[in-house]
């Protein structure tokens, strides 16, 4: 399968044949969609730059954001996960004292990480908490494995104090990650859909929301570059609205779910330009495939200037929030154009 933009829907024909009722609502949560910072749009700055998650927050507060995505390493020896209880708690404060709603990101539903992920999340109050898979072996192995992990959120999180979403992160198809819900069976687990992370596993974006989307409630919002990759796709991050993808067409579906309220509650800004990710899936590949060991997302610094590079990665953030909000804008004003 070549990819091929011709495959998407025209999102303003989209917009046109929803009845009036769609249209309003489509314009109303365009105007009013929940926008988070996410940590990664700054990966760099706060691997090498000295950013905290606190800067993050104030970041976020600065914009007019809803809430921030932190994951627990990042900010290296400023993180999350190297706070005592008394600093997460003290961070939690500082940000609800911001007005912002915070929510965790680890990159493991192992065992030991997931639970330590937990601790931070409710010491912080944090409302949410995102994992993902990253074994490796055959996929009937990672998905009964993740099944055996997510079933202990109950115990980790007896009070139900957390929302928890399991994201596509480039190795799992669509159907694969809903299967793990419907086994895991926890109300309190979604998912998180990634606009971008489809890809590797040989996967086209809107063909991946319409398995997914009954069961999405927090999105990961980025662009990229779609290359071919030894019988699969790769995808090469980039600015918001410079690549491949369908974002305004995404944005459009995501927003549509949910009848008397949005069934997505958070759309997390994470740009990524220069974040490259392999095929993991493949056209040929067998029934059962095997998936290699990989690390965590990191960005390479490249050669260029540290600090020339560093500036250029805050500025990107900053740009995101700006191109995101004129797509939800042009968005609602076709939305209220058709409702005439």
């Amino acid at each position: 399968m070549p990819w091929n933009t011709a495959q998407f829907v025209d999102w303003r024909a989209r917009i046109a044949q929803l009845p009036m009722q769609g249209r309003a609502r489509l314009a109303a949560r365009a105007r009013s969609a929940p926008l988070f910072a996410h940590a990664y749009a700054f990966h760099l700055n706060m691997r090498f730059g000295g950013m905290t998650p606190l800067h993050l927050a104030e970041f976020a507060r600065e914009q007019g954001l809803s809430g921030l995505k932190v994951h627990v390493e990042d900010g290296e020896g400023a993180s999350l996960a190297r706070m005592s209880d008394t600093a997460l708690r003290a961070y939690g404060t500082a940000v609800s004292d911001l007005g912002l709603e915070l929510h965790v990101e680890t990159s493991t539903t192992e065992a030991d990480g997931l639970a330590d992920a937990v601790r931070i999340a409710l010491a912080t109050g944090a409302t949410s908490l995102r994992c993902y898979p990253r074994y490796e072996g055959r996929v009937s192995d990672i998905v009964a494995w993740t099944i055996a992990d997510l079933r202990r959120l109950t115990t980790l999180d007896p009070e139900g104090k957390l929302r928890f979403t399991l994201e596509q992160h480039e190795d799992l198809k669509s159907d694969e990650l809903v299967s793990i819900l419907q086994a895991v069976a926890n109300p309190r687990l979604s998912l998180l859909f990634d606009f971008a992370n489809m890809i590797n596993a040989y996967e086209m974006p809107l063909l991946a929301l319409a398995l997914q989307a009954p069961h999405v409630t927090e999105v990961h919002v980025k662009d990229c570059l779609v290359m071919p990759d030894r019988g699969g796709w790769a995808h090469l991050a980039c600015l918001s609205g410079s690549g491949h993808l369908p974002m305004q067409a995404m944005f459009v579906d995501l927003l549509l779910l949910g009848e008397d309220r949005p069934q997505v509650l958070v759309f997390g800004l994470e740009e990524e330009e220069g974040y490259f990710a392999p095929g993991l899936r493949f056209a040929a590949e067998e029934p059962d495939p095997f998936i290699p060991a990989r690390s965590a997302s990191f960005t390479d610094l490249g050669t260029d200037d540290l600090a020339t590079r560093l500036r250029q990665e805050a500025q990107a953030a900053h740009r995101q929030v700006e191109i995101v909000r004129a797509m939800l804008d042009e968005i609602a004003i076709e939305a209220e154009r058709n409702q005439q």
